[in-house]
């Protein structure tokens, strides 16, 4: 039986929001019967875009997280919705528009804090994955659809077909702890939960600093190396998916028309950028 996922590339959204945009365009005055009932015009995110900054000047990023229901195969709003939450064959959970009145338990149950409390209605709501559309014969959901850079890719596979593409693709849940088997999967989210190390690197060349463009910068820790890189043309340099509170480490800079040099850092709970190394 194949079923529905949706695959994440933190690293191809920009924040754009056509995803947001069009799940409110799709659900805000609009009921589905068995489906759902219309979305409130403000307050509800079903797709909501987290947010992110890592690093500091002259070095940094921010990092746009799409998320929205899992359709978690163990999930805990089925439980707590006694009936009202159900999910169907290709792997989409629906709460029941009609049923789940006035059961806000089924909003507590969510880890994911993906599902909202329609305070008008008395309605438990989320994402459904546009079933509805699906249901008519859509080959996939609009959030996909709109998505310009394609940060966000829905397929309909076999559980084993996405066991594979899991694999090959390095994917993963957004909160591993909870153990709900998501059919939401991520890419490149260590921009999200993981840090940086990054420097530079300069020579002076008559009293003037200029870059030093492909030096060999190795990182290690506790003598093992971990990771090795190459200065660009601004003499820049980044160590990333990089553990929080990993400690210690030692960067080696060499270049064969330089002295070696080599420097320390420490890894806290925020990414870093090193001083700058003259060589």
């Amino acid at each position: 039986m194949s079923k529905w996922n949706m695959i994440v590339d933190v690293a191809e959204c920009h924040n754009c929001n056509n995803c947001f945009l069009s799940c409110k365009d799709e659900y805000v005055g609009n009921d589905f019967e068995g489906y759902s009932a219309s979305q409130p015009l403000h307050g509800h995110k079903w797709i909501n875009i987290k947010t992110k900054e890592r690093g500091s000047y002259p070095v940094g990023d921010v990092v746009y997280v799409p998320t929205m229901c899992n359709h978690c195969d163990d999930a805990p709003c089925i439980k707590a919705g006694k009936g009202a939450v159900s999910k169907r064959e290709d792997g989409i959970v629906i709460i029941d528009p009609v049923k789940a009145k006035g059961k806000r338990e089924i909003v507590d149950s969510c880890p994911w804090e993906a599902i909202w409390w329609n305070e008008k209605l008395e309605l438990p709501q989320a994402w459904t994955f546009d079933a509805h559309l699906l249901d008519r014969g859509w080959k996939e959901p609009r959030a996909s659809q709109v998505c310009p850079t394609g940060a966000l890719r829905s397929l309909k596979v076999t559980d084993e077909e996405m066991q594979k593409i899991i694999e090959v693709e390095k994917l993963e849940p957004l909160s591993p702890e909870y153990q709900t088997k998501p059919r939401v999967h991520y890419k490149n989210l260590f921009r999200y939960n993981r840090l940086f190390i990054a420097g530079s690197v300069l020579t002076k060349v008559n009293d003037t600093l200029e870059c030093v463009n492909d030096a060999t910068v190795t990182l290690s820790q506790d003598g093992e190396e971990v990771s090795v890189t190459y200065t660009d043309a601004f003499g820049e340099y980044r160590f990333d998916d990089l553990a929080l509170n990993s400690g210690n480490y030692e960067i080696h800079i060499t270049h064969s028309d330089y002295t070696d040099e080599k420097i320390t850092a420490v890894l806290e709970d925020v990414s870093i950028v090193v001083p700058t190394v003259n060589i």
